[in-house]
């Protein structure tokens, strides 16, 4: 006698659901590229479908702008993984955020839009793996030959790169920084944070006559 397994894998959408999930997706990754405030209604019609089958594969805009978050970030951790972080970690830390600016302008306004719709604990986790564990291991391994400082921790390094990642990003959508020079300000910005501390200088005394 044959028993079905009370595990078996939930059934797969159908060819058309996958098809309308996967133009709802990109449609969504475009407008929010363009426009973090873009509506439901402005991705219905840049999918060409109308708002009922939308809400019927996602619930609400903020469910979908989190599995477009994911989307993205699977893409940007496939492609960031073609990065050389050997050698000078100065240098290592250059190619590092070129690659990483270079993916997140690709989604344009998209992060600032996560950071309107989404928890902070959201974003956060949605970055979690990939690209925050990469970030960690690299800063781990210059603090362990003395290139980066050690006095903080690496968790907190990894999570001052993310912050300002995602505050350029910010400050481009509002107009405050220029995009072509965005890499050399994060670089710049975190050298300045990753860099070991200089000794201050001890002014000597004036000795009195």
């Amino acid at each position: 006698m044959t028993t079905t397994s009370s595990r078996e894998a939930p059934p797969q959408p159908r060819a058309d659901a996958r098809r309308n999930i996967e133009l709802i997706l990109e449609a969504a990754e475009s407008c929010l590229a363009r426009d973090p405030d873009a509506s439901m209604g402005d991705i219905a019609a840049e999918a060409g479908l109308g708002r009922v089958t939308i809400y019927g594969h996602f619930a609400s805009r903020q469910v979908l702008i989190e599995a477009v978050v994911h989307r993205v970030l699977a893409a940007a951790n496939a492609a960031l993984d073609e990065v050389d972080l050997s050698g000078d970690p100065a240098a290592a830390l250059e190619r590092l955020v070129d690659a990483t600016w270079r993916v997140t302008m690709r989604s344009g306004s998209l992060l600032v839009a996560a950071e309107k719709a989404l928890p902070a604990a959201t974003v956060r986790q949605a970055h979690a793996g990939g690209l925050e564990e990469r970030v960690r291991s690299f800063i781990a391994r210059a603090q362990a030959t003395g290139a980066f400082r050690s006095d903080l921790s690496a968790d907190w390094l990894m999570a001052s790169f993310a912050a300002i990642i995602h505050a350029a990003a910010n400050e481009i959508d509002a107009g405050r920084l220029d995009v072509d020079r965005a890499s050399n300000t994060i670089t710049s910005t975190m050298l300045a944070v990753l860099l070991p501390p200089r000794a201050p200088r001890t002014r000597p005394n004036p000795r009195r006559s």
